[in-house]
């Protein structure tokens, strides 16, 4: 017998067994049983998502002889003949061949004939939009006026090409790019997830891959044998990749970029994943549950760590320097070297202040606003604060070992990872003092003319990033409480400019600057 490839195998026979298209399927199911069918229908979608397999089983379901049926029996002469290609009654055309006005004109003289043995001639043209002008014209007069035993199903990847005269004449479906775990389900191989990823989207390319690695690797197939045959690069790396950036490891980072590159591994792939990483990343620190489908439990713990790691705008930054930079990378010949000039320029930006922060924060300094609201205590005094947890987080089990605590050597390992993690908050940090822990409370002290960093440091991301990494080092839930204290030494530049005025020692201290005589 002779190898039928995967994606003739395992191609649908009925709407259910089309993946991740059920907006499309409960809507042509629907028309089949209640008998209200359109004479023209067109599948828009990126390939490989089944649109003339979708096509195809809407014939069956036509012209089964126990139909219309949303369930064809794959039987019959009719479902048979369909699902070989031979039909009579179901005419499959190739726009990308069969482009011309004399195509299209036996298609015309051919309509009005009526089938052989269905209750529908039904007419599949794949590639729709490279008919020409012409041809695309001659279509358009059939479509206007078919007869009534003839369905058209139209399939394009690139419905903006066709005139707005057919697509107006048409029910148009948009077949969606299938989720990596959808299409990782039916393929039963190991290495189901990395073979979806890189598949992206597309289910014909998932089994065209699966094929060229079974006979490459005999029936057990592992991720490196995906990742080496194919050139990609394992979701654990690209997370590894990033993770450095965040933490703005610059020689880590592109020394693993290094690494990839003499390993074979495609730049422009590298790229794309950076890309859709950092996109998921910030799609989890917006709305976690809107990636359900995607990323693997795995990826979600990684998530996890690295959103704390910087602002949501940082994060929309970063994509856009790199989309930029995945632009230039097509046309130039050293790809790795526009990479490691995107990833240097990333890194550096995140210890920059923006445009928008440095406007935003000079209106507040003129309108006499702080930066950020002040904290306040139960009591209303907007220098100190103790930060509520919230139901479930007490003070039982904390009191009786708080002597044993070394707030100092805490704080010490906290500041040393701040450096590292988050280095556009470590001036603004050295100027925090452990004061020691009551309770569940770690308290820090700064002086008396920092209110403003405190204030920064104070905001809702930088508090719970902070006590996040507390509680990593220490092993126990703490909440923060800052407070102003006299006798306190300033530690950075601007807190030393004691003689400028309050608005340009606030503005000193806000970025970072210094007064030079």
């Amino acid at each position: 017998m002779s190898y039928e490839v995967f994606a003739r195998k395992y191609r649908p026979q009925t709407f259910d067994d089309i993946v991740g298209q059920t907006h499309v399927t409960r809507t042509l199911k629907n028309a089949v049983e209640q008998n209200r069918l359109a004479h023209a229908y067109l599948f828009v979608g990126p390939r490989g998502t089944g649109k003339t397999s979708t096509a195809r089983i809407l014939a069956k379901a036509l012209n089964c002889i126990h139909g219309p049926t949303v369930r064809p029996c794959g039987k019959c002469d009719n479902c048979r003949e369909i699902a070989g290609g031979n039909s009579l009654d179901v005419i499959e055309l190739d726009a990308a061949s069969n482009r011309g006005i004399d195509d299209v004109r036996e298609l015309r003289d051919n309509v009005r004939y009526v089938p052989a043995k269905g209750r529908f001639k039904i007419y599949i043209i794949d590639e729709v939009h490279m008919l020409t002008k012409e041809a695309a014209n001659a279509l358009l007069k059939t479509l206007e006026e078919p007869p009534k035993h003839v369905i058209f199903c139209l399939a394009t990847t690139e419905p903006e090409k066709l005139p707005i005269t057919i697509l107006s004449r048409c029910q148009r479906f948009d077949l969606h790019r299938i989720a990596t775990n959808l299409i990782a389900q039916p393929l039963a191989a190991a290495a189901a997830h990395a073979i979806a990823r890189g598949a992206e989207g597309g289910m014909r390319d998932a089994e065209s891959m699966l094929d060229q690695l079974v006979a490459f690797c005999g029936e057990k197939i592992e991720e490196a044998d995906v990742l080496n045959v194919f050139g990609f690069t394992s979701q654990q790396m690209v997370a590894d990749f990033v993770g450095r950036i965040l933490r703005g490891e610059t020689a880590d980072a592109l020394a693993l970029l290094h690494e990839q590159c003499e390993a074979g591994k495609d730049m422009m792939k590298l790229m794309s994943d950076t890309i859709a990483y950092l996109r998921d990343l910030l799609v989890f620190k917006v709305k976690p549950d809107a990636l359900s489908d995607e990323p693997s439990n795995e990826t979600r713990a990684v998530f996890a760590e690295q959103a704390p790691l910087l602002e949501t705008d940082r994060l929309l930054e970063l994509i856009d320097q790199f989309a930029a930079a995945e632009g230039r990378m097509k046309w130039a010949p050293n790809k790795k070297l526009h990479f490691e000039v995107a990833v240097i320029r990333a890194i550096q930006t995140l210890d920059q202040t923006t445009l928008d922060e440095v406007i935003e924060n000079l209106n507040a300094l003129r309108d006499g606003n702080p930066v950020a609201p002040p904290l306040k205590r139960p009591g209303g005094d907007p220098v100190a604060a103790v930060v509520d947890r919230g139901p479930g987080v007490s003070d039982a089990g904390y009191k009786a070992n708080d002597s044993a605590i070394d707030v100092n050597e805490i704080w010490g390992k906290v500041v040393a990872q701040i450096k590292t993690r988050r280095p556009f908050i470590k001036s603004w940090i050295e100027e925090a003092h452990p004061l020691g822990a009551s309770g569940r409370n770690f308290e820090l002290g700064f002086p008396q003319d920092q209110q403003m960093v405190m204030e920064h440091l104070s905001s809702r991301a930088n508090r719970e990033f902070l006590e996040a990494l507390l509680k990593e080092i220490s092993g126990r839930e703490w909440a923060l409480k800052f407070s102003l204290k006299e006798n306190l030494p300033a530690k950075t530049p601007a807190a030393k400019s004691k003689n400028a005025p309050a608005i340009v020692r606030e503005a000193l201290e806000m970025f970072k600057g210094e007064i030079k005589t």
